[in-house]
């Protein structure tokens, strides 16, 4: 039996989501745009949140994106987290324009080497089924 303790992972064969997984296996990060009121969509959904039309194109981030807000988290209490502390849970805004919730790795001191406004780059962390986009400094 193995002990390491690994990231817990998203369900992949959601309805809505399940294209987004599926572009990350090939290091895609895929949002939606739509195709009558040209509005960014992200996260995956059936509807526009803009017009709640429901032709939405699938597109491809260019994986640069803008610091909007973090946090430092120091104490965690799944296994797998706990061995990352101390680490950014961050809101990005994508160079397209979604915003989203991840994590800022590469760096030594998430305490004092993170910057609201800072340039990042999207960067994979893989596992066998997907890969979960992460953003490291520029």
């Amino acid at each position: 039996m193995s002990t390491d303790v690994t990231r817990p992972l998203p369900r992949t064969d959601e309805f809505d989501t399940a294209a987004f997984w599926a572009g990350t296996k090939s290091q895609e990060f895929r949002y939606q745009q739509c195709q009558q009121c040209q509005t960014v969509v992200f996260y995956a959904r059936s509807h526009c949140t803009g017009c709640l039309d429901g032709e939405l194109q699938w597109k491809v981030a260019s994986g640069r994106a803008t610091l909007y807000s973090y946090s430092v988290v120091r104490q965690s209490y799944h296994p797998f987290f706990r061995n990352q502390v101390p680490y950014a849970v961050a809101w990005v805004d994508l160079e397209e324009g979604p915003r989203m919730l991840t994590n800022i790795v590469g760096v030594d001191d998430p305490l004092n080497d993170i910057t609201i406004g800072m340039a990042l780059n999207l960067e994979w962390e893989q596992h066998e089924s997907l890969s979960i986009p992460l953003f490291r400094p520029a």
